[in-house]
């Protein structure tokens, strides 16, 4: 998951006509780091999206900007425009970050 570390990098990023999931993380958030324990099967199960990775405390006008109030967060983009937010109180298990990614493809 490549890490975007400027508002610019994030803004371009967002843009892409294919959909792009930005993971809201901060390196101090306990859940963040048991989520990056089972993240990668799941980015490779649904590798037709580009994932990318934000430090909400490196970007914190972009987390304001985009409503992420806890962490992670898993956010949808495309054509700049967010698709579907999933709130960290719901994304603290392999089978809620599924259940995420597959009600988006109904």
């Amino acid at each position: 998951m490549k890490s975007l570390t400027t508002t610019e990098q994030f803004n371009h990023t967002i843009q892409d006509d294919k959909p792009v999931i930005v993971k809201f993380q901060a390196g101090w958030c306990p859940d963040c780091t048991r989520m990056d324990m089972f993240i990668d099967p799941i980015i490779e199960q649904y590798n037709d999206y580009e994932w990318f990775d934000v430090n909400r405390d490196v970007l914190p006008d972009i987390a304001e900007q985009y409503e992420v109030m806890g962490i992670p967060s898993l956010l949808i983009f495309k054509n700049g425009e967010k698709l579907a937010h999933l709130h960290s109180a719901n994304a603290k298990t392999p089978a809620s970050v599924i259940e995420f990614l597959e009600e988006q493809k109904a």
